[in-house]
C-alpha cells in the first residue's frame, strides 16, 4: 500500500488513481487519474482534500463547512448528509488540484468543475432515494422473475 503522506512530504504532489465510490460522478473508479498537492493550511467550503483517518485510511472528500476551531465538516459527494465526518486540520495531508479524465485535464478552477460544485448538495441530499429506488427495482425485479416461473441460475439459451 502506498504510503501517500510520505509521497506528499516527499514530492509535493501525488498523483493516483481514485479507488471507491464515495466522489462519483465526480471521480469513477479506476477511471480518473487525481493530482492532490500538499498543503498544510488555508481550506476551504468545496475544497476535495485528502486526510488521514485516525485508523490509517486514506480518504479523499469535499469540505462541505469551515469551523472556526481549526476543524472541518468532510463528506463524500455520494455519500448521504449523516456521513459527514469532523477532521482537524492536522489530519489533512494535501488538496485536489486537478483531475485527469479521457485524456484531458479538469482544474478545480473550470468554469465546468465550479458548476458540479453548486449541485453537491442536492446531489447528496438524493443519495437515499436513490439507493431505495435500486432496492425498490431489485425487489420488484426478483418478483416478477418468481412469478413467471424465471430462476436466477437458469441458462437463457437452453
Amino acid at each position: 500500500m502506498t504510503d501517500f503522506e510520505t509521497v506528499l512530504n516527499e514530492k509535493g504532489v501525488l498523483v493516483y488513481t481514485n479507488k471507491g465510490v464515495s466522489m462519483m460522478p465526480l471521480l469513477r473508479q479506476d477511471k480518473e487519474i487525481m493530482v492532490i498537492k500538499k498543503q498544510v493550511s488555508g481550506y476551504r467550503k468545496d475544497d476535495v482534500v485528502l486526510y488521514k483517518r485516525l485508523n490509517g485510511q486514506y480518504v479523499l472528500h469535499r469540505i462541505t463547512e469551515v469551523l472556526g476551531d481549526g476543524n472541518y465538516i468532510i463528506i463524500g459527494d455520494n455519500c448521504p448528509n449523516n456521513t459527514a465526518e469532523k477532521i482537524p486540520d492536522s489530519q489533512i495531508l494535501g488538496i485536489l488540484t486537478e483531475i485527469k479524465r479521457d485524456g484531458k485535464i479538469l482544474s478545480m478552477n473550470d468554469k465546468k468543475y465550479l458548476s458540479y460544485v453548486k449541485t453537491v448538495p442536492l446531489r447528496r441530499k438524493l443519495v437515499p432515494a436513490k439507493r431505495f429506488i435500486r432496492l425498490g427495482m431489485s425487489f420488484a425485479k426478483r418478483g416478477i422473475k418468481k412469478i413467471l416461473g424465471i430462476s436466477e441460475k437458469s441458462n437463457p439459451s437452453g
